[in-house]
């Protein structure tokens, strides 16, 4: 069960909330800030102090900046710290507890059931701003009901297409994968009906579009988009998939040789119409030069396919030294349409508010948001004991190792639900 967390910070979050009501500070929307009752100025307490936050290799030059314009409004001291990407889950974790740690830390949103769980971070009360950013970013923060996260982008995989091999796209993957084979057949230079990329693990992030088009999701939802810890990928459902999965390797259209580089470099080269993909690789495409249309990945087993949806934003340590200051930095300044857009700018990532996604007029972009659909990637510490099991398994049907597809799918279910229990204690 997740750590109960309260604490003087819990009070002075309270306090925080009261703050956002009649703080005049830039909502970034571009409206002129109306004028505070003389009351309002005498009551309302000042930002000081200072304020850590961490964020990767990645996102540190954008953060550095935004750091410093929030020193300038504020007058708060901002101090923006690189950790590695690789390190700075981990490093935060073990800090945390001993107060060594940032105000607040800057990442994605499938790391909230670790952080909750460990008692790490604390609620943050969006109240009714929480109705300005897309629902699905709010619930990808979202664990036992409170949210932990402010988010500020969204991304996904989708099918990417190179116009010049194909100007339309049928809704099956199936006539998908028969139009890429008439392609090859014409013209020398494609080897491949259409890509994506697994490697000698596997891949499942990339290949659960298809697998939700069988009707078999990771985890069981509950009534309100929250996931239990219920493995919903067994079953008919999971063996038609994974059959699938074999029928592809054995066909060659999947294969394990093709790792997320050889699977870029093929679609880049004009090697192959279509590719599974996410927005990290659209710029090479276009350095490559190609008129590329992002489009909703066609089903392949008759339902609706689904991609995980990745969402990025800010936590609030539990031991924050400026809680208050911490919440109006995420809240007001991270969460305002002019922050929300200069991410955007600096990331090229669709903003989790909506005024700010709205004015986004990039089409690739658009195309990506317009695949993503409302399931973002389980944040519950079960989806630990998932991954490793998943794609080992993928990638044995796919090769042909595994001669039995339903057999090595359900001794993967046994193996994931095995090591839930175990993590359980």
């Amino acid at each position: 069960m997740r750590r109960s967390i309260f604490s003087a910070t819990a009070v002075a979050l309270g306090a925080a909330l009261a703050l956002t009501a009649c703080s005049s500070g830039d909502s970034g929307s571009g409206d002129k800030p109306s004028t505070p009752s003389a009351a309002a100025t005498t009551d309302a307490p000042k930002l000081t102090g200072t304020l850590t936050i961490w964020t990767d290799e990645t996102r540190i030059d954008v953060f550095k900046k935004l750091g410093q314009e929030y020193q300038q409004q504020s007058g708060v001291k901002v101090s923006v710290v690189q950790k590695a990407s690789a390190d700075i889950r981990a490093d935060f974790v073990k800090q945390e507890p001993t107060g060594q740690g940032p105000d607040i830390i800057i990442g994605a949103h499938d790391w909230t059931g670790q952080l909750v769980t460990n008692g790490t971070v604390q609620p943050i009360e969006l109240g009714d701003k929480a109705s300005e950013f897309s629902p699905v970013t709010v619930s990808a923060f979202t664990y036992d009901g409170q949210v932990y996260g402010v988010p500020y982008a969204i991304e996904n995989i989708a099918l990417v297409r190179n116009n010049k091999l194909a100007d339309s796209t049928p809704d099956s993957l199936d006539a998908l994968i028969a139009q890429g084979k008439q392609i090859e057949a014409k013209d020398s230079k494609v080897k491949y009906p259409f890509v994506v990329q697994q490697g000698k693990d596997g891949d499942p992030y990339h290949l659960y579009p298809l697998q939700t088009s069988f009707g078999a999701p990771v985890f069981k939802q509950n009534d309100d988009g929250s996931y239990t810890d219920t493995i919903a990928m067994g079953g008919d459902n999971g063996h038609k998939f994974a059959e699938y999965l074999a029928k592809l390797g054995k066909a060659g259209v999947l294969d394990t040789a093709i790792d997320s580089q050889k699977a870029t470099d093929a679609f880049s080269k004009g090697q192959t119409p279509y590719i599974i993909t996410g927005p990290w690789n659209t710029p090479a495409f276009k350095k490559a030069g190609l008129d590329i249309t992002v489009l909703p990945v066609p089903s392949a087993g008759g339902e609706k396919s689904n991609p995980f949806v990745g969402v990025q934003g800010a936590f609030i340590s539990a031991k924050a030294q400026n809680p208050i200051v911490a919440n109006d930095f995420v809240t007001n300044f991270l969460g305002s349409e002019a922050v929300q857009t200069e991410l955007y700018t600096a990331g090229q990532r669709m903003p989790a508010l909506t005024a700010a996604a709205d004015k986004v007029d990039d089409p690739i972009i658009k195309g990506f948001t317009a695949a993503a659909g409302t399931t973002p990637m389980p944040s519950i510490p079960a989806m630990d004991s998932v991954w490793a099991f998943w794609g080992t398994t993928e990638a044995q049907i796919i090769s042909g190792s595994a001669k039995n597809p339903d057999s090595a799918w359900d001794t993967m279910i046994k193996n994931i639900q095995a090591a839930i229990d175990k993590s359980k204690g």
